[in-house]
């Protein structure tokens, strides 16, 4: 088989030799939409994580059997183009479960503690020059005792309400299927939740019924000083609306996950009044080492069960002499 890899950048320096067993194997750091016809045109695997690949893609690639994406959402493939050409779509899912839970608690940490504020406090030599053994500049506050409210209870939403119901926070959750039911969290609507919140995390998928579900009209909801962290998807907040309402009241937001990625320039982000209480990290909540490992070991895997389905079907097959 020809294996065609085409952002192995998103992949950082994860081994990609296993690919080597199934054949030829290709491999690009990123592709542009305009490199993608020259690139693809006899590739039998895709492997992409965010490269777009429409239905002319697949046109020009007539041998094209399997595309693999490694992620979990498969918003960049055509899929329904892949059905019709009998093109098969495989992801990988929940490989990144425990880094996206990870990095919230980093980042929730790092804007509760004002982390920024007393590391600059002390490389900046105020520390040394105040002759006092401490310093209370930026007050901060426990997480035992606050109200924890999650925006979609999926695996990685309960992950995080069990950490955070080990440190002693009330842990509340909105639904936004409308479908989740957990017996261990209070179920809630999203009006309360945004009322009565210190904490609010977003770890929902971006779909009909969450685009802009954070708007200027909703977050004028949550009340000063309240936290929100968003690590599902960028268009899940209206980011104009951010900026707008964290101009008008003490607000701190954590963003690994941005409507348009990378970050445009200008942003209206980037225009706050108060930036220390914005914390934006870029789209790495997913990409811990052993995450990337899990990742690329899936679309391993994937492959392998695809040459066997394969292999079934040809035995299977039966010869007709003429």
């Amino acid at each position: 088989m020809k294996i065609v890899i085409l952002d192995a950048l998103t992949f950082g320096e994860t081994s990609l030799k296993a690919f080597d067993q199934f054949g030829e194997v290709d491999i690009y750091e990123t592709t542009a939409p305009e490199e993608l016809f020259y690139r693809v045109a006899n590739a039998d695997v895709i492997v992409t994580n965010k490269v777009v690949i429409s239905e002319k893609d697949m046109g020009n690639a007539p041998s094209l059997k399997l595309i693999c994406v490694a992620a979990t959402g498969m918003n960049n493939i055509d899929m329904d183009a892949a059905v019709e050409r009998e093109i098969v779509v495989k992801n990988v899912a929940g490989y990144s479960t425990d880094s996206v839970i990870q990095h919230t608690f980093s980042m929730l940490f790092y804007l509760m503690g004002h982390s920024r504020y007393y590391d600059e406090y002390v490389k900046e030599g105020d520390w040394h020059s105040s002759g006092l053994f401490t310093h209370v500049g930026a007050p901060f506050f426990e997480l035992k005792g606050k109200k924890w409210g999650i925006i979609g209870l999926g695996s990685i939403g309960e992950g995080v309400a069990k950490i955070a119901t080990a440190f002693g926070a009330e842990v509340s959750y909105y639904s936004t299927s409308g479908k989740n039911s957990n017996a261990d969290y209070t179920r809630i609507e999203l009006k309360e939740l945004l009322l009565h919140s210190d904490i609010v995390s977003i770890h929902a998928p971006l779909n009909d019924a969450t685009k802009n579900l954070l708007n200027y009209s909703n977050l004028a909801r949550l009340r000063k000083g309240t936290i929100l962290l968003n690590l599902g998807r960028g268009g899940i907040v209206e980011e104009k609306a951010l900026a707008r309402t964290m101009n008008k009241k003490e607000l701190y937001a954590g963003l690994d996950v941005l409507a348009s990625e990378p970050i445009s320039d200008p942003h209206p982000l980037m225009e706050i009044k108060h930036p220390e209480r914005l914390y934006i990290t870029p789209h790495i909540a997913w990409t811990s080492v052993e995450a990337r490992e899990r990742l690329i070991a899936g679309v391993i895997k994937n492959i392998h069960n695809f040459v066997k389905e394969q292999e079934a079907i040809f035995t299977m097959t039966p010869i007709v002499m003429t």
